[in-house]
């Protein structure tokens, strides 16, 4: 090691790079230390021997806002490496003895936020060491977040074919065409889809996983697909359904409850329900932390029981 990194490396400490790294993704010394359980002035004291050894200001101040100096976002850089590999080398000792621990964040498209807790219900009982995070976001969203790389599992229907990926389809995903009782659709023997479009079509923003896949079928069908109404949800399109604004097309495992209580109707048109599979994908070429890994195989050796799961469901 040349001698000015290890004299560099004699004057850090791993608590000093703990603060900074705590203070530059909140942007607050005094957040860091309610997060940290330290007082602000040992904060600040951490940053400042940080910076003595580095020579080098990492934060200042303009009026009462915090901003980082190029310093410190490349200092970040460094020590996200170097903390992620941390994490991981823990990860693999704990695998080495049998026992899977750490930190497992999932990322889902929010059509599949009815699927997810039921997919982990089993997992955690397994797995009871590993602390699980589950962000949900549009599909365009997720699609973004994959191909930054993050460390991380993502759920989702539509695939992009156009990245180097894992897939393993594990869900069948049943999108279907809904009304509101009473809806004069129902009163129809033989409803096309172009009839149904008619009817003020209640859709998700541009970017949705669901939206896409109606679009698709829409163009297989040379049928030209208008939104009467953008609503940024499903759980809002399908209260806005049962209000009477418009029609939809929703995933089947979202409405099951309204589907029983008769509040929705599954509309039966020529060529429904569309169907994907709910799919965990991984970046090819990265390798699975151990907590990714036990995830991966845990999806892999119960597709079986997750089909037969959600079939009693819908059964219901």
């Amino acid at each position: 090691m040349p001698q000015s990194v290890q004299s560099l490396v004699n004057r850090l400490t791993f608590r000093q790079l703990q603060v900074f790294r705590c203070v530059y993704e909140l942007n607050s010394y005094s957040r860091a230390g309610d997060m940290l359980g330290l007082t602000q002035p040992a904060v600040s004291n951490q940053i400042r021997q940080l910076e003595q050894a580095l020579e080098q200001p990492l934060f200042e101040y303009v009026g009462r806002q915090l901003y980082s100096t190029a310093t410190a976002k490349r200092l970040a850089q460094c020590i996200h490496v170097m903390f992620d590999e941390i994490e991981r080398f823990q990860q693999d000792l704990s695998a080495e003895t049998g026992l899977i621990s750490g930190e497992l964040t999932l990322v889902a498209v929010s059509t599949a936020q009815h699927v997810v807790p039921y997919l982990l219900r089993a997992y955690t009982s397994l797995h009871p060491n590993v602390t699980v995070n589950v962000e949900i976001m549009n599909r365009a969203a997720a699609i973004e977040r994959f191909n930054e790389s993050h460390d991380e599992l993502t759920i989702m229907g539509l695939v992009p074919n156009d990245k180097p990926m894992f897939s393993i389809p594990f869900l069948n995903n049943e999108l279907i065409a809904v009304v509101p009782r009473n809806h004069p659709l129902l009163a129809l023997e033989d409803v096309s889809l172009n009839t149904f479009l008619e009817y003020n079509l209640l859709l998700r923003e541009a970017g949705s996983g669901s939206r896409l896949a109606l679009e698709l079928h829409c163009q297989k069908q040379r049928v030209r697909l208008q939104a009467g109404m953008e609503i940024g949800s499903n759980d809002a399109i399908k209260h806005a359904v049962i209000a009477g604004l418009g029609v939809a097309v929703l995933p089947k495992l979202g409405v099951l409850s309204e589907l029983t209580l008769g509040s929705l109707i599954e509309l039966p048109i020529r060529d429904f329900p569309l169907r994907r599979s709910w799919c965990l994908i991984h970046p090819q070429g990265r390798h699975p932390t151990p907590t990714m890994r036990s995830f991966i195989d845990y999806i892999q050796q119960n597709i079986g029981q997750f089909e037969t799961m959600f079939s009693r469901m819908a059964e219901r």
